[in-house]
C-alpha cells in the first residue's frame, strides 16, 4: 500500500479549514460585549530601590487581580484587594495616615510602584520614601504594599 503525500496534505488542510471555518462562524455568532477596553482588575506592584520609579532598581514585584475573585502572585491578595476597595483604588489615600513609627532620617530610597487597571479605569501610580521604615511608617502597615 502507497500513501499519497499529496493527497493527505489535502485532507489535513481541508479538515483545517472546515473546523475553522466553524470556529470563525461560531465565534462571529456570539454578541460582543464592549463594557471596557481593560479588565476589571489587574495590578503589578513593586517596591524598588532609588528615586526615580523610572530608574529606580526593583526589588520586588507582585501581581494582584481583584476581580472577579482576588488572586495573584501577591501573598496576601484578598487583604490588598479589601484595602483598595475601602480606598476605591485611590493607592495615595492608603499612606493618608499619620506614622507612628520613628525612623533615621537615613536617605536610602525606596520607590513603590502600581501599573495596571483598577475597576476597568487604567492606573499608574508611584510614590518616593526617604527609607523603608518610612515607607512602613506612611503605608500603616497595610497589605497592599507588604510583599
Amino acid at each position: 500500500m502507497r500513501r499519497n503525500p499529496h493527497a493527505i496534505f489535502a485532507t489535513i488542510t481541508a479538515s483545517t479549514l472546515l473546523v475553522g471555518g466553524f470556529a470563525a462562524a461560531t465565534a462571529q455568532a456570539a454578541p460582543a460585549k464592549a463594557e471596557s477596553l481593560y479588565a476589571p482588575s489587574a495590578l503589578v506592584l513593586t517596591v524598588a530601590r532609588g528615586e526615580d520609579p523610572m530608574t529606580a532598581t526593583v526589588e520586588r514585584a507582585v501581581t494582584l487581580a481583584c476581580a472577579p475573585t482576588a488572586e495573584g502572585t501577591h501573598p496576601d491578595p484578598a487583604a490588598a484587594c479589601k484595602e483598595l476597595a475601602a480606598v476605591q483604588g485611590k493607592f495615595a489615600e492608603l499612606a493618608a495616615g499619620p506614622s507612628n513609627r520613628t525612623c533615621t532620617r537615613q536617605w536610602d530610597p525606596v520607590v513603590v510602584t502600581a501599573h495596571g487597571v483598577w475597576q476597568g479605569k487604567p492606573v499608574q501610580f508611584s510614590t518616593t520614601y526617604g527609607n523603608a521604615c518610612e515607607m512602613a511608617g506612611s503605608m500603616n502597615d497595610n497589605a497592599v504594599f507588604a510583599f
